[in-house]
């Protein structure tokens, strides 16, 4: 790849051989796809609501999940890498 850097390859090679060795002893791999963060919750931003106007659901601001049970936020994607 053009302006990549020298080691760039070397590392994805890294990670590819601890995931299958990961997946050999049939110990966990995730793959967690990320995107631009937004706040939620507490810290959001003002704008369109996804659900009726006047009836948001309430969520806490961080993507863990809360003592109380409220909802939470989730992130764009995670992915079982044992399963596909």
């Amino acid at each position: 790849m053009e302006d990549s850097h020298p080691d760039r390859d070397a590392q994805f090679k890294y990670i590819t051989m601890q995931v299958k060795k990961f997946l050999k002893d049939n110990l966990p791999v995730i793959s967690v796809d990320t995107k631009k963060k937004e706040l939620l919750g507490n810290y959001a931003n003002k704008g369109q609501e996804w659900r009726k106007k006047g009836s948001p659901r309430k969520v806490n601001g961080r993507d863990f999940p809360d003592p109380k049970g409220k909802e939470i936020g989730i992130p764009y994607g995670i992915y079982d890498q044992g399963k596909i």
